[in-house]
């Protein structure tokens, strides 16, 4: 999104992000997120809200994702409009994949 904003493409990549069915992002917060790329996230999230389903996984817990994002507000207007009508499923445990290195 980040590119497609530079290259003045960002609403034609919106709008296709936003017609799919389904959205999945995988592992939010395991690269680093500048500022502007969680405000990118937020329009993102908030031109999908109430319209399509977006699935989330991370590692990073919800209370801090502020910092993950640079901004507690930005945080906070993500979350509101990803939990509400929504699941969080938490997975506990050792992770699946390390097991089968670590027997």
């Amino acid at each position: 999104m980040k590119a497609a904003q530079e290259k003045q493409h960002l609403e034609r990549v919106m709008r296709r992000y936003e017609r799919y069915d389904l959205l999945i992002i995988d592992e939010l917060g395991y690269l680093p997120i500048t500022a502007d790329e969680a405000k990118l996230l937020f329009q993102l999230i908030n031109g999908r809200y109430e319209r399509k389903s977006t699935i989330i996984t991370t590692n990073v817990p919800l209370s801090s994702w502020g910092t993950v994002l640079h901004s507690t507000a930005t945080a906070e207007a993500i979350l509101d409009r990803l939990v509400y009508h929504s699941h969080v499923i938490k997975i506990k445990g050792k992770s699946y994949r390390l097991a089968s290195v670590n027997p």
